[in-house]
């Protein structure tokens, strides 16, 4: 008998999925780490001089700025997981 792993017809789908899966939320966790730490941190004294309803865009980033692109994303997510999700043929609808 031999120990060697036998792909199933599903397994290089399943690898393909995944792997889309990992690019999508890499690259979006890579786009929240630059607006909180870019925004929040870096370039916040140039963002400083401009003002967003009273407050300092810099302040107003590190405040609130990147609570609003991390939800923004989940729905990026939401709707691009669907588009892979037909694709592959595992979409619940």
């Amino acid at each position: 008998m031999s120990n060697e792993h036998k792909t199933k017809p599903g397994d290089e789908t399943a690898a393909v999925y995944w792997r889309e899966n990992v690019k999508l939320v890499c690259g979006l966790l890579t786009i929240w780490f630059a607006v909180s730490f870019g925004a929040g941190i870096l370039f916040v004294e140039a963002l400083n001089n401009i003002q967003l309803g009273g407050f300092k865009l810099g302040f107003w980033f590190a405040q609130q700025g990147s609570i609003f692109v991390f939800v923004a994303l989940i729905f990026v997510y939401a709707a691009r997981m669907r588009v892979i999700e037909k694709r592959f043929g595992v979409s619940e609808e």
